[in-house]
This record gives structure tokens, C-alpha cells and sequence, in this order.
């Protein structure tokens, strides 16, 4: 019976337990897709990823969560990335290939940066629901959004959600009863990213990003590589001073404290990145 190594990282993390945990699989060759979406659904983790050797990259990247495959996704490049670097040696520059692209990864130390896979100016495209019931939806009021939300895509899209103050950011509670009005994805998720500028901190965001569960409900994930870069993609599409660097702050409201760094050059190039810890290795038998 074949045996898989993996490890257990915590991505954005400024503490041992703090951060986005991921589980990584040093070697998926040999694993079909069907045991891929299986070991996901078993570690249970918001995405697992599986390595395998690559033509284009210093490795082919699969990103699973329990329910479906993912193009893909922030934190997991960037504790795959850590891993990478140390199977094949590749030092801080390194390329992985997923199905949304090519992306680069550098690092300083455990500090791992992303090029989001966009280029030009984002995608975007309006809400499609009035403000004030898509403000109802997240438990807030028409006043506390800052501008009308906006599908943004840098890689993944997401509809991001601006407020006028980091009280409404923590003020936002879904309401899961009415799921079945709020608005999908191209590939049909449910998600909303919540966020605000904190005036008290000039460069810091507060934010906090929802989704909806498979068989029903919504969870809260406590850092949103993705949702960053499309936060940089938000600051292209409504006209930001750039070149900028924020640092954002998400997953207080679920004990898994994350500090993600965003930076945004004058060209348009999105750049997410943060600290990866890793905490275990193990081994599967199938």
C-alpha cells in the first residue's frame, strides 16, 4: 500500500497557532483526483495541496477543499511554497504552476510573497443585488458600505465589500437563512469579502471573509490570500493613489489571528505575502 508524506503549516501566521492552517502532500504522484478530493475532505482543512513535478514551474500545485478543486488560492501558494523550497532546493525564487497560471514565489526568510496571476487592469463586474439588501445580507446597513461591493477577479473572483468603518466590519454577521439570494461566483461559490481602512492606523485594513458551506451555512476563514490580492485588484479598479502597501488583518473573529501584506506598484503588479510556520509532518497509507 502506497504511503504520502505531508506536512501542517499555518500561513499568515504571527504565532504558533495563529494563521490559516493548510495541509501540504510533499509527492502526490500516483494519487488520482478522486483520492486528492478524498484526503482533502479528511483533513478537512479550507484547502489541501498536492505537489507534483512540472514542465513550467518549480512544481505543478493541485488545491483541493473538502468539497471541490480549486484554480487558485493565497495561502496555499504560500505554504506550498515553503515546502518547495525545501524539497527541491530551490532557494527564496520560485515558480509554481497551478490551473489558473504560472505564479511566482519569493521569500525572505519564513516570509513568502505571491505575484497574483493577473494581468492589466482586473476584472470586475457589479454585485448584482441593490445595496442596501446585499449590506441586509451580511447583517449591516445600506449607510456602512463605503462604495457599492464588486466582483473583483486576480485569480479567483470574489465580491468585496467595502465599509466605512472597521465597527461594521465586526459588526457583520451573514444571515444564513437567505443563501439562496446572495450572489455567486463565475464558478458558483458564495462569498463575501469585508473589509475597511482604519483611520486610527493609516495603512492597515480590518477584514474579514465569508463563504458558504458545503450542505448549508456560513463559515469565516481566517486569511484570504486570494481575497488579498483582489483587494489590490479593488485599488486598481477604483482609481487608489499607487504605487500602496497595507498590512490586513483577518481572522480575530475566529481566535486564528492573520497578518497579511499587500503591496500594489505603480504598473499594477499585486503582491500578497505573509509568515508561514510549520507545525507537523506525517504520513498517509491508502
Amino acid at each position: 500500500m502506497p504511503t504520502y508524506a505531508f506536512r501542517l503549516l499555518n500561513v499568515f501566521a504571527e504565532s504558533t497557532f495563529g494563521g490559516n492552517p493548510l495541509c501540504v502532500f510533499e509527492d502526490a504522484r500516483g494519487m488520482d483526483e478522486a483520492t486528492m478530493q478524498a484526503l482533502a475532505l479528511q483533513f478537512n482543512l479550507s484547502e489541501t495541496t498536492f505537489i507534483l513535478p512540472s514542465d513550467n514551474a518549480s512544481a505543478r500545485v493541485r488545491i483541493f477543499t473538502p468539497g471541490y478543486e480549486m484554480r487558485f488560492a493565497g495561502h496555499p501558494t504560500l505554504g506550498t511554497a515553503h515546502v518547495v523550497r525545501e524539497l527541491a532546493g530551490t532557494g527564496d525564487t520560485l515558480t509554481l504552476e497551478f490551473l489558473a497560471g504560472v505564479v511566482p514565489v519569493t521569500a525572505q526568510d519564513d516570509v513568502w510573497t505571491f505575484t497574483a496571476p493577473h494581468s492589466g487592469m482586473p476584472k470586475t463586474a457589479p454585485a448584482g443585488l441593490p445595496d442596501a439588501e446585499l449590506a441586509s445580507l451580511l447583517g449591516l446597513q445600506e449607510s456602512d458600505l463605503l462604495v457599492s461591493p464588486l466582483w473583483v477577479d486576480t485569480g479567483a473572483d470574489q465580491l468585496l465589500v467595502a465599509v466605512n468603518s472597521t465597527d461594521a466590519v465586526r459588526r457583520a454577521n451573514p444571515d444564513s437563512a437567505r443563501l439562496d439570494i446572495w450572489p455567486q461566483s463565475s464558478l458558483g461559490r458564495k462569498t463575501a469579502y469585508v473589509f475597511a481602512f482604519d483611520p486610527g492606523q493609516p495603512g492597515r485594513v480590518l477584514s474579514r471573509y465569508f463563504f458558504t458551506k458545503q450542505g448549508g451555512g456560513v463559515a469565516e476563514d481566517p486569511g484570504t490570500g486570494s481575497a488579498c490580492a483582489n483587494l489590490g485588484g479593488w485599488l486598481l479598479a477604483t482609481g487608489r493613489a499607487l504605487p500602496a502597501e497595507y498590512l490586513i488583518d483577518q481572522g480575530e473573529a475566529v481566535g486564528r489571528p492573520c497578518r497579511l501584506r499587500l503591496s500594489v506598484g505603480a504598473g499594477g503588479a499585486i503582491r500578497v505575502g505573509g509568515r508561514v510556520l510549520e507545525i507537523g509532518r506525517g504520513t498517509v497509507t491508502l
